[in-house]
């Protein structure tokens, strides 16, 4: 950690207790702050807000008083809380620096940083380099809006690690000097307009990751929304990634991932499925070559890499059958992307809680489908569905009775998914528990030896 003395002896007002509140409050009484935690919320039986007053910060909870802004402090934010809260209205009118806890770890942090947005793929991609850093010599963390709060990680690497950020447009909104030595862009779509009253002020708040970079540093950005950054001016070296044609960058080409002319992998190798996820794999991967992690530890992770957690989770392969978790695909919308992420044949494990709708719009996403197998309460809807479409329907009472009855009707090369287009309450508790009773029973059928 880096002796950082720009807030020695400074007024700092942390708004917002939480993970990211708590944590940057010790960080700043470390860093010799004089700090006042404030909370809307009643904090008197906080574990974290008596952890603080034990350590001398000053916490306020139960409302936002504008008294607090009289010392002029600088404030760290909780990233979720709207600018338009009277506190903060306030605060802009006295012209005080208004910044998030990632600002924190960028001033104390001694490793180098790969910061990571973008509208839809920044968790998968933090989460696919972090896997790349894990199969490497070179040694990484990841940090930020993924769950880790990047203010506490920033405090335990050192010069020869890098510290991976996945960063929201809300914490990127409360940088200042923030500067990632290799900044990724996945996307930028319409999002979270409530917060940012216009699709320029999110634009304006992703573009936030590379204003401060130089030419010594890395730009990675999606080569087909090149024109979000072509009139800006960039200090950085940019690339861009492809899935469709050759670009200065990494791209696809003949099936295969290239980088300089070198190809690195052949996409059916790859253990994520669809076009999305070719795309968070081009970025990662470009980000991993420039951090120094070798071509194999690379590949390594390609073909091993299971993905977030019941959120098209590769879970394994039984002989030449992949083996898939979309426990979390709840909606017909998530189910349709999963079935569309597939060239293969698939048998997909379908139903769950019975809230009256029916399914006919994944109809136009089923005709790589070969089996489907029904169970839970829209049990009967989808035998309907996969009859009226002309599909083997086989009926489980459960996801662990499904698994059990595909073992005769599965062939080489299918793809075995689990995306149910249901909430799991008929059955299960959670969806992560029915992810897990899928997972479990896939490996009750992997070979014994």
């Amino acid at each position: 950690m880096l002796k950082y003395t720009g807030l020695e002896n400074k007024n700092v007002l942390v708004i917002g207790l939480a993970k990211s509140g708590y944590e940057a409050a010790k960080l700043l009484s470390k860093l010799g702050a004089n700090v006042i935690v404030n909370d809307g919320k009643d904090l008197s039986q906080d574990s974290h807000a008596k952890d603080l007053e034990n350590r001398g910060v000053k916490v306020i909870g139960g409302e936002h008083p504008l008294s607090l802004l009289d010392s002029n402090p600088i404030i760290v934010k909780n990233p979720g809380i709207p600018y338009t809260v009277p506190l903060l209205e306030a605060a802009v009118e006295k012209g005080l620096k208004i910044l998030t806890e990632v600002e924190l770890s960028y001033l104390i942090s001694e490793a180098p940083i790969i910061g990571v947005t973008g509208t839809n793929g920044k968790t998968t991609v933090t989460s696919l380099i972090g896997d790349m850093f894990q199969k490497s010599r070179v040694t990484g963390k990841v940090s930020g809006n993924i769950g880790y709060v990047a203010s506490k990680v920033a405090q335990e690497v050192t010069a020869n690690d890098y510290l991976v950020t996945e960063l929201s447009s809300f914490q990127l909104l409360g940088t200042d000097r923030y500067k990632p030595h290799i900044a990724i862009i996945t996307n930028i779509y319409s999002a979270h307009l409530d917060y940012h009253e216009s699709l320029e002020n999110y634009q304006n708040a992703k573009k936030e990751i590379y204003k401060n970079q130089t030419e010594d540093d890395y730009l990675i950005c999606n080569y087909h929304q090149r024109h979000l950054i072509e009139s800006e001016s960039l200090s950085a070296k940019t690339y861009y990634f492809s899935t469709q044609q050759e670009v200065d960058g990494i791209y696809v080409k003949d099936g295969f991932i290239v980088f300089q002319g070198f190809r690195i992998i052949h996409k059916d190798d790859l253990v994520l499925p669809g076009e999305h996820n070719l795309e968070n794999i081009l970025a990662a991967t470009l980000a991993a070559l420039l951090a120094g992690i070798s071509v194999r530890a690379i590949i390594d992770s390609l073909t091993t890499f299971s993905g977030i957690e019941h959120r098209l989770q590769y879970v394994g392969s039984n002989k030449t059958n992949k083996y898939y978790n979309d426990s979390k695909a709840t909606n017909t919308l998530a189910t349709q992307f999963a079935l569309n992420s597939f060239d293969q044949s698939i048998i997909w494990l379908c139903g769950g809680l019975d809230r009256g709708n029916d399914f006919d719009e994944l109809i136009p996403y089923m005709k790589n489908v070969k089996v489907m197998v029904a169970f839970g309460e829209t049990q009967s809807k989808f035998v309907k569905l996969g009859e009226s479409q002309g599909k083997y329907v086989i009926t489980a009472t459960d996801v662990q009775d499904a698994v059990d009855k595909i073992q005769d009707a599965i062939e080489p090369n299918d793809v075995v998914l689990l995306s149910p287009a249901c909430a799991s309450w008929d059955q299960y508790n959670t969806f992560e528990e029915r992810g897990n009773k899928f997972i479990k029973s896939f490996q009750a059928h992997l070979p014994s030896f």
